[in-house]
C-alpha cells in the first residue's frame, strides 16, 4: 500500500510537481519576452525613423520640384519681358528715326508732319510685331547682331547729317554751318569721272541751280562717306567679334527668314550665290540709279529734288540701299563658310535638306 499512491495523492503529487516547473521555467519566459518586446520596439522605432526620412525627402523633393517649376516660371516671364522690352525700343527707335528729319527740318507744314508721323506709326508697329514673335517674318537677322544695329545706325546718321546741311539753307546755325562745310569739302573730294557724285550732279536738269547743285554733291558724298565708313566698321567688327560667333547657335530660319534651304540644290551654294548677287547689285546700284533716275525724268521736271525732305529721303535711300546689299552679301558670304566649316568638322556631305548653323 505504500510503495504506489492512489488517485488522489498522485494528482496532488502531479499538480506540486508542476508549479515547481513552472516557478522554475518563469524566469526564462521572462526575459525572452522581455527581448521580444525590446525587439520590436527596436523595429517600430527603425520604422518610424525610415517613415521619416521617406517624408522629408519627399517634402524636400517637392519643394525642389516647385522651387524649378517657380524658376522656370520666372525665366519664362522674364523672356517675355525682355522680348516685350527690346520690340517697345526697336519701334520707338525706328519712329524716331522716321521723324527726325521733318522735326529737325525748320519750316515743315502741318499736313507735312501728320504724313511722317503716320508713316512712322506704320513703321512702329511692324517693327514691334516683327520683335514681338516669336516666328521669324519679313526682317533678315533679327537675331544676330549687330548687323541691324550697324545698318539703323548708318541710316540714321545720313538722315541726320543730311538734315544738317539741307537746314543750313533754310536757317542756319553754327552747327549747320560746320557740317555743310564738312560735307562740302567730303563732296569735292569725291566728285571725280564716273563717281556716283558726279553721276549725281548730271542726273539734274539744266534748269538747277548753283546752289542746288552744290546741295546735291554735298549731300551726296557726305551720305557715301558716312555709307563706306559703315560698311568698314561693319567688316571690321566681322573680323574682330567672329561674327557670327563660333560658340553660339545661328538660326537660318529665324535670321533668314526669305532663304529656304530646302528649295533644292546645296544650301553652301545657294548662299554663295546670294552673297555674289548681293555684292554685284551693292556694286553696281549707285551707278545705276542716276541713269533711271535721268531716263524717268525724261518727261517730268525733276526740280522735285528741291524740296529738302524730299532731297534727304532720296539720297538717304540712294547711299543706304547699295551699302545694305553689301553688308547682306559678307554676311551671307560668312554664313556660308560657316556651314563648310561645320561640315568638314561633322564629316558630312552635302545635301539639299536644312543644316544646323
Amino acid at each position: 500500500m505504500l510503495g504506489r499512491p492512489t488517485g488522489g495523492l498522485f494528482f496532488i503529487s502531479s499538480l506540486i510537481q508542476s508549479c515547481n516547473t513552472f516557478s522554475l521555467k518563469q524566469p526564462q519566459t521572462l526575459a525572452v519576452l522581455a527581448e521580444a518586446l525590446a525587439r520590436f520596439r527596436e523595429r517600430r522605432h527603425k520604422l518610424v525613423k525610415i517613415e521619416a526620412v521617406r517624408h522629408n525627402v519627399r517634402d524636400f523633393a517637392v519643394t525642389r520640384v516647385r522651387h524649378l517649376h517657380a524658376s522656370v516660371r520666372i525665366e519664362e516671364v522674364k523672356a517675355v519681358v525682355n522680348r516685350l522690352t527690346g520690340a517697345l525700343v526697336r519701334a520707338f527707335l525706328v519712329m524716331v528715326l522716321i521723324i527726325a528729319p521733318s522735326v529737325i527740318l525748320p519750316g515743315m507744314t502741318t499736313d507735312t508732319k501728320q504724313m511722317v508721323a503716320l508713316v512712322a506709326l506704320f513703321a512702329g508697329a511692324l517693327t514691334f510685331v516683327e520683335y514681338k514673335s516669336t516666328y521669324p517674318g519679313l526682317i533678315e537677322f533679327r537675331d544676330a547682331p549687330p548687323f541691324n544695329r550697324i545698318r539703323y545706325l548708318m541710316l540714321f546718321s545720313i538722315l541726320f547729317f543730311l538734315t544738317l546741311v539741307s537746314a543750313d539753307q533754310i536757317e542756319p546755325t553754327a552747327f549747320t554751318r560746320l557740317t555743310a562745310a564738312v560735307a562740302l569739302v567730303i563732296g569735292g573730294a569725291m566728285d571725280f569721272p564716273y563717281s556716283p557724285v558726279r553721276l549725281a550732279t548730271l542726273s539734274l536738269s539744266g534748269q538747277a541751280s548753283a546752289e542746288q547743285i552744290m546741295l546735291v554733291r554735298a549731300s551726296v558724298g557726305f551720305a557715301y562717306f558716312v555709307s563706306l565708313v559703315a560698311l568698314a566698321f561693319f567688316v571690321i567688327t566681322l573680323k574682330l567679334v567672329g561674327w557670327p560667333a563660333r560658340n553660339q547657335s545661328f538660326n537660318v530660319w529665324i535670321n533668314l527668314p526669305t532663304f529656304d534651304p530646302s528649295a533644292g540644290g546645296d544650301v553652301v551654294e545657294r548662299m554663295e550665290r546670294d552673297a555674289r548677287i548681293n555684292l554685284a547689285l551693292g556694286f553696281l546700284l549707285p551707278f545705276l540709279v542716276p541713269a533711271v533716275i535721268k531716263v524717268a525724268s525724261l518727261g517730268f521736271d525733276p526740280v522735285t529734288l528741291s524740296s529738302p525732305l524730299t532731297l534727304i529721303w532720296t539720297i538717304a535711300a540712294w547711299a543706304f540701299l547699295p551699302a545694305s546689299l553689301l553688308m547682306r552679301g559678307i554676311a551671307m558670304s560668312r554664313i556660308a563658310d560657316m556651314i563648310r566649316q561645320k561640315r568638314q568638322l561633322n564629316g558630312g556631305q552635302p545635301s539639299s535638306a536644312y543644316f544646323p548653323a
